[in-house]
């Protein structure tokens, strides 16, 4: 397991990074299980875990504060802020203003039985709270001790920049580290988002490095697909062999099908191998919801990806490449919101 300095925050992680999302009710409901799989993760040499309020409700926050009971202080565990947790009440519990990460911040501790949080991230942009707003709410929770450092997760290139300088400028703490989606077949952010953190220094753990599932192995071109379960019934459209727009995903699996075959290597290996490759990524999260899952994962972590390998798969999937948009890439309010793209009819 090679090891990385997370963001110039002087704190060490694995370059793989343990995902906690199908923990609980929304993916493996044994605790027990996801405790044993937690474990075995730490043995690995894992040393980085990552979950967020939002995943089953807060029971996944609850079955890792049980999983590092007595291994706590060997561990950098990061969570996450921002969407409602009670979709019946949402009103000022969701969002990035002060009284929402603040009380946030206390359930995430009370629900890990941690005294502090060593990564702390907003989930999502707010458009309707000021980073300044943010900004200070964050720096003020470092002060407190309740927090050690703070990121951000799918924020776009230029709203890490705006918050660079609104921080410089109050002195307030930085965003140390963004957490964006990364694959072989995803690579967008290389344009603009990778180049950016790295020029300021941030960490990048990011993921879906499996695409959502599409490079697991087990989609295929020309093979049935039910849609009807687990992430295709989610988001049928993406997985759709029908649709015009999966046809180059699909073209794009077999033929990264054949470079890992060539490597004598898995799909999923080769596909945690590419993430970890560029000089932006601190570590990769990785979200087993089984022990199996788990162990295949891990076997990544011993494979190193040479020039002539990484030049294929810039052949099939140029750099700076989308084959599909990513589910949380919603648009900004710069196209949705029809008074910042029309002026007033009586100013046109």
């Amino acid at each position: 397991m090679r090891y990385r300095t997370l963001g110039g925050t002087g704190m060490e992680v694995s370059s793989h990074c343990l995902g906690t999302m199908m923990f609980g009710s929304e993916g493996n409901p044994d605790h027990e299980d996801s405790i044993r799989i937690i474990h075995a993760a730490l043995d690995s040499g894992i040393n980085f875990v990552d979950t967020a309020d939002m995943y089953s409700a807060g029971e996944s926050e609850e079955i890792v504060g049980a999983a590092l009971k007595g291994r706590r202080d060997d561990v950098i565990l990061a969570t996450k802020g921002h969407f409602p947790l009670d979709d019946d009440n949402v009103r000022n519990r969701r969002g990035n203003s002060r009284r929402w990460i603040t009380r946030a911040v206390e359930d995430s501790l009370r629900r890990l039985d941690t005294d502090w949080i060593d990564l702390y991230q907003v989930h999502r942009p707010d458009h309707t709270t000021d980073l300044e707003e943010t900004l200070w709410v964050l720096s003020d929770l470092v002060s407190a001790g309740k927090i050690r450092a703070f990121g951000c997760s799918a924020f776009p290139a230029e709203e890490l920049v705006e918050a660079y300088h609104v921080s410089e400028r109050r002195g307030y703490g930085r965003f140390r580290t963004n957490q964006p989606v990364y694959s072989m077949i995803a690579r967008g952010i290389e344009r603009t988002i990778l180049p950016v953190c790295h020029r300021l220094g941030m960490g990048v753990l990011t993921y879906s490095p499996l695409a959502f599932g599409f490079l697991s192995g087990k989609i295929r071109k020309d093979q049935p697909i039910d849609l009807s379960t687990g992430r295709a019934a989610m988001f049928p459209a993406r997985f759709d062999p029908s649709l015009p727009g999966n046809a180059a995903k699909y073209d794009a699996v077999e033929q990264l099908i054949k470079v890992a075959d060539d490597l004598g290597v898995t799909l999923p290996e080769l596909a945690l191998a590419f993430v970890t490759s560029h000089p932006a990524v601190t570590s990769v999260i990785s979200g087993p919801r089984t022990m199996d899952q788990l162990t295949g994962l891990l076997k990544a972590a011993d494979l190193t990806l040479d020039d002539g390998t990484l030049d294929r798969i810039d052949e099939i999937v140029p750099p700076g490449t989308d084959l599909y948009q990513a589910v949380w890439a919603a648009d900004p309010p710069s196209l949705t919101d029809i008074s910042q793209r029309r002026r007033h009819p009586s100013d046109r």
